[in-house]
This record gives structure tokens, C-alpha cells and sequence, in this order.
């Protein structure tokens, strides 16, 4: 038994010294270490050994398992690092090689826009809310005076959505005032609130509408509220975004949630107030409408209008850029070509 153990030492680490890859040191392993080698089977079959033999075959044939574990991790190391030297040595960077340039992402700009807005806004006292996108035709219509049949509804093309909830239809939201109907039942005044986000309207695309667009609703509710702190406000937010020599016009204007409405137009930047196909050939385009809120609006949110007055304006986001950069259609926003969003 011994003399066969000193046999299988000699063939293990003659085999072992000429091993040249991971895979073929992985079968001696299993040949000379596994369940089933040899060794592994001397191992087992020492108690049928006389004492005197069984001590000393058991101690050889563990010293021989100790050698040729400590030789296969031995061998392994060395192969491993061979290995890893001969992928290092193919390959080799050349440091004086210039990098490999990252391209960097921006915002896209309507995203700037209302960041821009938003930024604007907050500087001047206001809380950003939000709200959702599917919305409850209460709060987008009834809640801001807009009843059922109400002529204001037509102008408001919807996209109507198959979820009831007793007699309450789900839409996608027409205007971001839906948020500021929230905003009245939910908080209590002094209110200083402004809401971005998208909007969805069922009308023909051309250079300055699209079926989805995006806005940014601001409502004011406090005591002592005037027209003049609305259009103090909206000054403010033209000179701060347009720059003071930007010419603003207000207007008389009707919206069903606010009583009196005014819309605000600024001189158009393409043609400079001579006439272009993006303002129609008037000079100006409106950019927002605005007003005091209606008393039945707060009425309806719980909201004493009696002592409390309140401000309320929706601006056309997408617009905006357009008027700021000169761009003369407004689906170049939503066209994905790299060559217009890059500019920004």
C-alpha cells in the first residue's frame, strides 16, 4: 500500500509540472484529489487495515493529500498569473493616445423652459404643486366653473378616457388649472401655488398648436388681492424671462374660472412686431390668460370669497422658447432631430 502511494505521488506531480492551462489543471484535480480518485479511496479503506499498518499508511497517504493540494494551488497561481500577463501584454495602452470623448446629454428645451419658469416663480414666494395627468372631468371643468354643456368645453377638444367613478368621467387634463381646483379644496390661504406639466388637447397640429403641450398655472389666494399685484406679477416674470425691452400687451379676455380675464401677449420675436406667419401677421403672440379668480371657483373649494381675493394665470410653456429663440414651428420641440436640439 505504501510503496503504491509513493507510485502515485511520482506520476501526480510528474503530470502536475507539465500542466499548461486552467482546464486541464482542473481534470488533475479531479483525478488525483477528487471523490473518486484513488487517494480519496485509500483514505476510506483504512479501517479494514491491520492497526500497525493502518497508522502508518493513514499518515503517508494524508501527508501525500496535503503535498498535492498545496502543489495544485501552487500550479494554479502560476498559470493564473501567465495568463494575465499574456492578455496584459496584448493589450498595451498607448497613453500619449487621446481619450475617447463622452458625449454629454443636456435638458431638452422645453424642459429648460420650465425649469427656468418654475425658478422665476419660486423667487417670488410661490410653492411648486403637482397634479395628475389623468384627471376627473370636476376638476377640470366643474370645479372651475365649466358645467356640463358649458360653450367653454368646445374650445377644449378632450381626450376622454374609459374610467368612471360614479358620475365622474376620467379625462386627460386640458389645462394644468384642473391642479389649481385641487390646490382651493386641499389648502387653506394664504396661497402661493405654481404647476408645470403637460397637457392634452384634440386639435389640429400647425406651427404654433400641438395635441400635447405643456403649461404653468399659478393662483394666488390672500387677503387684499388686486389686478394690480396679477399684472405686477406677470411683469416681473416677462422682464426677469424676455428681458425689460420685450413690449407686453395686456387684453381684455374671457375665461369661465376667472372674473374679469385678461390675456398677455409679447411682441413677437421673429418679425419684431411687423407681421410673420407665426403671429399670424399681428405683432404679437399670446403667451398666457389670466384673471381674478371667479368667487363661485373659491366658493366651491370651501374658500370665504368675501375675504379672500385671488389671482390665477395659465401660460403656454411651449411658446415661449419660440418667441425667445426665433423659432417659427413648434413641432421642431417634439421632431427628435439632433441637428435643432443641439442649439440648446
Amino acid at each position: 500500500m505504501q510503496s503504491q502511494l509513493e507510485t502515485l505521488k511520482s506520476q501526480a506531480l510528474t503530470e502536475l509540472a507539465g500542466i499548461t492551462d486552467i482546464k486541464e489543471l482542473e481534470s488533475w484535480r479531479v483525478r488525483y484529489l477528487g471523490k473518486k480518485s484513488e487517494l480519496t479511496q485509500t483514505l476510506r479503506s483504512l479501517a479494514s487495515l491491520p492497526v500497525d499498518e493502518r497508522k502508518a499508511v493513514g499518515a503517508q497517504a494524508n501527508e501525500l493529500k496535503a503535498l498535492l493540494e498545496n502543489s495544485f494551488e501552487q500550479r494554479k497561481q502560476a498559470l493564473t498569473e501567465a495568463h494575465l500577463a499574456t492578455v496584459a501584454s496584448k493589450e498595451v495602452i498607448d497613453i500619449t493616445l487621446p481619450g475617447r470623448p463622452f458625449p454629454i446629454g443636456y435638458l431638452h428645451p422645453i424642459t429648460q423652459t420650465l425649469d427656468e419658469i418654475t425658478d422665476i416663480f419660486v423667487s417670488m414666494g410661490f410653492q411648486v404643486v403637482s397634479g395628475p395627468e389623468i384627471e376627473w372631468d370636476y376638476y377640470n371643468f366643474e370645479a372651475l366653473n365649466i358645467p356640463q354643456e358649458h360653450p367653454a368645453r368646445d374650445t377644449m377638444s378632450s381626450y376622454w378616457v374609459q374610467v368612471k367613478r360614479g358620475d365622474r368621467q376620467a379625462l386627460l387634463r386640458t389645462h394644468t388649472t384642473a391642479v389649481s381646483a385641487r390646490v382651493i379644496e386641499t389648502m387653506k390661504p394664504p396661497i402661493r401655488t405654481v404647476t408645470s406639466g403637460k397637457i392634452y388637447r384634440y386639435e389640429a397640429s400647425d406651427a404654433t398648436h400641438s395635441t400635447m403641450f405643456h403649461q404653468i398655472d399659478g393662483l394666488a389666494v390672500d387677503e387684499g388681492i388686486t389686478m394690480g399685484d396679477l399684472k405686477g406679477t406677470l411683469y416681473e416674470f416677462a422682464r426677469r424671462y424676455f428681458g425689460a425691452e420685450r413690449k407686453v400687451r395686456f387684453r381684455c379676455d374671457f375665461f369661465p374660472f376667472v372674473e374679469p380675464g385678461v390675456e398677455m401677449a409679447i411682441a413677437c420675436g421673429v418679425c419684431s412686431g411687423s407681421g410673420c406667419r407665426l403671429c399670424g401677421n399681428s405683432g404679437w403672440i399670446e403667451i398666457l390668460g389670466a384673471g381674478m379668480t371667479h368667487p363661485r371657483v373659491l366658493e366651491r373649494g370651501g374658500i370665504d370669497s368675501e375675504v379672500y381675493g385671488s389671482f390665477a394665470f395659465g401660460i403656454g410653456i411651449d411658446r415661449l422658447p419660440m418667441l425667445r429663440y426665433g423659432i417659427d414651428d413648434i413641432r421642431l420641440f417634439y421632431n427628435d432631430d439632433l441637428r435643432f436640439l443641439r442649439q440648446f
